[in-house]
């Protein structure tokens, strides 16, 4: 395992030194995961060390909406009071692809008692990360994140394409693990690898997935926040070099219709923190209770948190029949169909991989969400459904099929209000709520074609 970056104020500045940085850009992920914050002079982020920003700065949606009134107003006050700041030093980053030597820091949000802001992504992780801390546990976590190459449209009624490679022509077939399909954009990813490497990005493989100008690129194993942020920074890195590279790369669930979704499957272990043992596997090597309790807590709470990790309209197109991505929260081992899937592995390396999560979804609330859902199984002792040994496409439907029904479930499921926060579950559901609003404001070109004229 690749150890946690750890770094003190004084490590940070003479990082900064080092590499004669002139310019901070302050970021918070907010709610979507797209980085807020501000660029400041070198000398003014040494002199704050932080700054200010508006509550509800993290706290918006995917349109840049705010809820008009109710319950989001009773946790984020209605005179948009301010938040402090904090550079974590250990996520500073190089800005690769900067004219002038320039750094990137992610912030975490604190009110001014000095408390973390309940709502903010990484403040949630840390929260769940805590529990498992009290109980003298470490989890580990892997992702896996797929996305989407495309040619560049300005037009968002123009459907998406895949862009052009180097033969000259768009790919029309799927070419799941080709190695020649991946080589076809050889200079877009020797640079998204050199932007990883200056960055100190510890990705590992890069596959081509199953749909056209699909891709894959595996992480290496590490502490959850840690790689949360590492995801954060991989999503704008490769926008960044498909931009430089006349294409788009999307992280959207469902950019392509009739082409497989995009997903960001986690692989989850957890170590004690007294003996640093794999608590999934007994000292024979066979799998122990709290592998079995970690699945069942999978199982029992995966759907009322969907909303968590499906968190948009588009998210729910992913999550059918036939588009390899699961329909429910079955476990097995060594089976790509179901929704919990448990490789085959070494009992040092037993882990679980959360097959359910959307590429789309914000990296510190899904790390959040399967890990709770986790802990409860853990602490509750939830047995597992009896392992699925065969296609479970072929069984029933057990996850929300929309974001409204989605939200109605979180809403109800007062378990998980208390591991992830009562406050970040109130304000995560009313911004849903405002953008399920929004898109129902949307007529869609199928209701145009299908009922214009026929009902």
């Amino acid at each position: 395992m690749n150890e946690e970056k750890v770094m003190s104020f004084n490590e940070l500045e003479q990082w900064l030194n080092e590499r004669r940085v002139t310019e901070v850009e302050c970021l918070v992920p907010d709610l979507t995961g797209v980085a807020r914050g501000k660029i400041l002079p070198r000398a003014k982020f040494t002199e704050d060390r932080g700054m200010r920003l508006p509550q509800a700065v993290v706290a918006m949606g995917v349109t840049g909406e705010f809820p008009d009134n109710g319950p989001y107003y009773d946790v984020i006050d209605p005179t948009d009071k301010d938040m402090q700041l904090r550079p974590a030093p250990a996520s500073v980053r190089i800005v690769p692809w900067a004219a002038d030597p320039t750094a990137q820091v992610i912030h975490d949000c604190f009110d001014h008692q000095g408390n973390l802001v309940p709502f903010a992504p990484r403040s949630v992780l840390r929260r769940v990360c805590d529990l498992f801390a009290a109980e003298n546990l470490q989890p580990i976590v892997a992702p896996e994140l797929e996305f989407y190459l495309t040619a560049r449209n300005t037009d968002p009624n123009t459907l998406l394409h895949p862009p052009i490679g180097r033969s000259g022509r768009a790919e029309t077939s799927r070419q799941a693990y080709s190695i020649d399909a991946v080589n076809e954009f050889d200079p877009l990813f020797e640079e998204i690898y050199d932007y990883c490497d200056k960055m100190e990005l510890n990705v590992d493989t890069l596959i081509h997935e199953i749909g056209a100008g699909q891709m894959e690129i595996n992480f290496f194993h590490n502490k959850p926040m840690g790689l949360a942020d590492e995801v954060f920074f991989f999503k704008r890195t490769v926008r960044e070099a498909a931009l430089r590279h006349d294409m788009y790369a999307t992280f959207m669930a469902k950019p392509i219709a009739g082409e497989p979704g995009s997903s960001m499957h986690v692989h989850q272990s957890i170590l004690s923190t007294i003996t640093g043992q794999n608590i999934f596997s007994n000292e024979d090597g066979s799998p122990s209770e709290a592998f079995l309790h970690y699945i069942g807590g999978l199982q029992r709470y995966i759907p009322a948190a969907m909303v968590l990790v499906a968190p948009y309209v588009n998210s729910y197109r992913r999550l059918s029949r036939n588009t390899a991505a699961p329909i429910n929260i079955e476990w097995g081992y060594d089976n790509r169909t179901v929704g919990i899937r448990s490789p085959i592995s070494s009992p040092q390396a037993r882990r679980v991989e959360n097959r359910v999560i959307g590429a789309d979804a914000n990296p510190y609330v899904a790390l959040a969400m399967t890990l709770a859902c986790g802990y409860l199984g853990l602490k509750n002792k939830i047995k597992p459904k009896a392992e699925m040994k065969g296609d479970a496409y072929l069984s029933p439907y057990s996850l929300p099929r929309s974001l409204g029904e989605a939200l109605d479930w979180l809403r109800r499921e007062s378990d998980l209000h208390e591991v992830l926060g009562k406050e970040f579950i109130t304000v995560y559901s009313e911004i849903k709520e405002l953008e399920f609003d929004e898109f129902m404001k949307v007529i869609s070109p199928w209701e145009r074609e299908h009922l214009l004229l026929h009902v």
